[in-house]
């Protein structure tokens, strides 16, 4: 069978989803199931994998699945702690003292506090953290989430210190130490350690137009589709102040990236335009002279609202200090990274203890394991939550309430996660080279969809690259994992084209960063967490626009990098 027809088969479970949730508005409850039977129908008929093969796979996406739900179940946990223990409202007053505006306070939480989280922890964190903040000082739940999720793109590619570029690039490893003994053309690098430094230079420079662009369009996105005026130019009224806090941030990740290495651009630029961003609104250098505010709860279309939502006067009082109600996100934030960091010792112990399941329904190549404590949702959210039952002085009561609430939020999320992510597990799948479980030796169903669509490009691919990286994860809900499917695939893309090696990996991967405004995973992650569960359509709806700019922008450079630039500047 052709790839072209291979392509066309596995591009179905895809199409289908985007039709049930985003064309007819389905829930992803409803919609992924459906996604999985045809995706499960197609391994059976098509690829002729056997159905217990494919049932095995499932069963793997389903134990991947729990993971996920763990860190959903923390998240939720520490929302709910907070807002029993009165921390919340302290914060959500502190946030006064700031900037009562809310497009101040979106770049401050959604722009910079999330892209801390996302250097420190990444895999959906960020969106699962800074989108209930959001919530609880007056946003509308659906609009906290989408821009939380949109800003969730940019820090990714150094996301939870550079795993998406320093592991999800490891199978490029032979290839790379081939090119450097063979003395390709056009290759500045002499091992993979030096190629993994190249790749992070060009992608954080593919990231900069977009660290600018996107703060300013999601802005006006916010004001037009959520102000009660609903016009974009109140939004682009703030463009002062989004430069300063892209300035602000892009500095230390630039430096970062050029001088350190993929680990830390997206945590140490996180953490100083956080600082820097918070102390120039305070003073209120290049702040809007006019308070920008949705319109009165009455006014607010029903998608908008879920089960969560911030009272509708928005007047807040301390329960507490500035420091005791803040405590918990600092442990967060500090545990994150010196669990992160390996030098450090801690990330070794966490990582050893694991549940798991090898050999599922007797396939040897269907592993899963759950590691437990180096999940975020453990380790620090579920922690945090523990320990600020003591620093906040919660009554039974109020913990017992606290943890009903976010047990009570885990079953929507549950059905969708289950489904989407044994959809993820079959795709990976389907391309097995063991002849008895894939008898026509085909590749996997995202490499049969990648091939198609590299063959139709041809010289034009630099445009596309980073489309192909947001498939992956659109499909795995990973950078990481979009990386470990595609690179190799990219490099030969370049091998084949004569195209520059280092910068079509690097589309891939800033790609697979800008595939997390739209992956299934963070949507149903970030619905879980403000309350909007079954309104997964609604923000794909409006997470696609910013995607599609985001890779148009992307195309541009790494065109330009391709074909004007000495690819072997760096």
């Amino acid at each position: 069978m052709s790839i072209g027809v291979l392509a066309l088969v596995a591009l179905v479970p895809i199409v289908l989803a985007l039709i049930l949730m985003v064309g007819l508005r389905w829930p992803a409850t409803k919609a992924m199931p459906i996604s999985w039977l045809s995706c499960a129908v197609a391994a059976v008929a098509v690829w002729k994998l056997p159905v217990a093969y494919v049932a095995a796979l499932s069963l793997q996406g389903v134990v991947t699945a729990i993971g996920i739900l763990i860190i959903v179940f923390g998240a939720l946990l520490i929302l709910y702690t907070l807002q029993n223990s009165g921390g919340m409202e302290t914060i959500q007053y502190g946030f006064q003292d700031i900037s009562r505006d809310r497009r101040i306070q979106v770049l401050i939480i959604g722009y910079m506090f999330a892209a801390f989280i996302e250097g420190a922890a990444g895999f959906g964190t960020p969106a699962a953290l800074a989108a209930p903040l959001l919530l609880s000082l007056g946003f509308p739940p659906l609009c906290a989430a989408v821009m939380c999720l949109v800003f969730n793109s940019f820090p990714v590619t150094f996301g939870a210190v550079g795993t998406p570029v320093v592991l999800g690039l490891k199978y490029l490893t032979g290839l790379v130490n081939n090119a450097v003994a063979s003395a390709i053309p056009g290759l500045n690098f002499h091992s993979m350690e030096s190629f993994n430094m190249t790749v992070g230079k060009w992608a954080s420079l593919m990231h900069v137009p977009m660290i600018f662009i996107l703060p300013i369009f999601m802005l006006g996105f916010m004001t037009r589709f959520f102000g009660e005026n609903k016009k974009w130019s109140e939004g682009f009224a703030a463009w002062k102040f989004c430069i300063f806090s892209a300035v602000a941030f892009t500095v230390p990740y630039l430096i970062t990236a050029f001088l350190v290495g993929p680990e830390f651009p997206s945590l140490i630029g996180g953490l100083v335009g956080l600082g820097i961003t918070i102390y120039g609104a305070k003073k209120g250098f290049c702040v809007p002279k006019e308070t920008w505010n949705f319109g009165p709860r009455s006014s607010w279309d029903d998608d908008w609202v879920g089960s969560v939502c911030a009272d509708e006067d928005c007047v807040f009082k301390a329960h507490m200090s500035q420091f005791r109600a803040w405590i918990p996100y600092v442990l967060i934030g500090a545990i994150l990274v010196v669990t992160r960091i390996p030098s450090l010792g801690l990330k070794g112990l966490l990582v050893a203890p694991s549940i798991d399941f090898k050999g599922i329904l007797g396939f040897e190549t269907v592993n899963a394991s759950i590691k437990y404590l180096y999940l975020p949702g453990t380790i620090p959210f579920i922690l945090v939550a523990i320990l600020t039952i003591g620093i906040h002085k919660m009554s039974g009561e109020r913990v017992s309430a606290a943890w009903k609430e976010a047990i009570g939020k885990m079953k929507n999320p549950a059905i969708a996660l289950f489904f989407s992510v044994a959809i993820v597990s079959i795709f990976r799948g389907s391309g097995i080279s063991d002849a008895a479980l894939n008898p026509n030796g085909y590749l996997s169903m995202p490499l049969a969809l990648a091939d198609a669509v590299s063959k139709l490009a041809g010289q034009t691919w630099p445009m596309f690259a980073s489309f192909v990286g947001g498939l992956g994860s659109y499909i795995t809900g990973s950078n990481t994992v979009s990386d470990l499917l595609f690179a190799e695939f990219q490099w030969g893309v370049a091998s084949s084209l004569s195209l520059p090696h280092q910068i079509i990996v690097a589309a891939q991967s800033v790609g697979g960063a800008m595939g997390n405004m739209v992956c299934i995973h963070n949507i149903v992650a970030a619905c879980a967490v403000v309350g909007l569960s079954g309104m997964e359509g609604a923000i794909l709806r409006r997470t696609i626009w910013p995607f599609l700019l985001y890779g148009a922008c992307v195309g541009i450079v790494a065109t330009l990098f391709s074909f004007v630039f000495f690819p072997g500047l760096f």
